[in-house]
């Protein structure tokens, strides 16, 4: 697998987490809420929602503005989610048994889940720099 180099690697941290126990759908459907808004605001988000699938969402935001707070010294009040991706991973399976000694395949799928947070007040102070014609 080829990854790529991250284009501003002083201005964005992330977070990836693999092998989440639930489908790509439902984890989209509130990624699809949260993208593009504040850090704040965000876990406002997730903690009022009511699914199931906001609880790993949220320990993921946290741990990616965890380390762009402690690894590059960002404001957490001022980081905004600038990229998030959901992914299918690999689908668990495993056999129930059930009647006259019959067996039934289930299937649990997992999904990939990456959040990319972006510091704001670097924008700003480099607009300030920018003088308008």
């Amino acid at each position: 697998m080829i990854k790529k180099r991250k284009k501003k690697p002083y201005t964005e941290a992330s977070a990836l987490g693999q092998h989440i126990c639930m489908s790509a759908h439902k984890a989209r459907k509130i990624i699809d809420q949260i993208r593009g808004r504040s850090y704040e605001e965000t876990l406002m988000i997730l903690e009022l929602m009511p699914y199931r699938a906001c609880f790993p969402i949220f320990k993921l935001v946290y741990s990616a503005a965890a380390s762009a707070s402690h690894n590059m010294g960002f404001n957490k009040a001022s980081l905004f989610i600038s990229k998030v991706e959901v992914n299918e991973g690999a689908t668990r399976k495993k056999w129930k048994s059930r009647a006259r000694g019959r067996s039934y395949l289930i299937k649990r799928p997992t999904c990939h889940i990456s959040i990319v947070l972006e510091d704001i007040s670097l924008y700003e102070e480099y607009e300030e720099y920018i003088i308008y014609p």
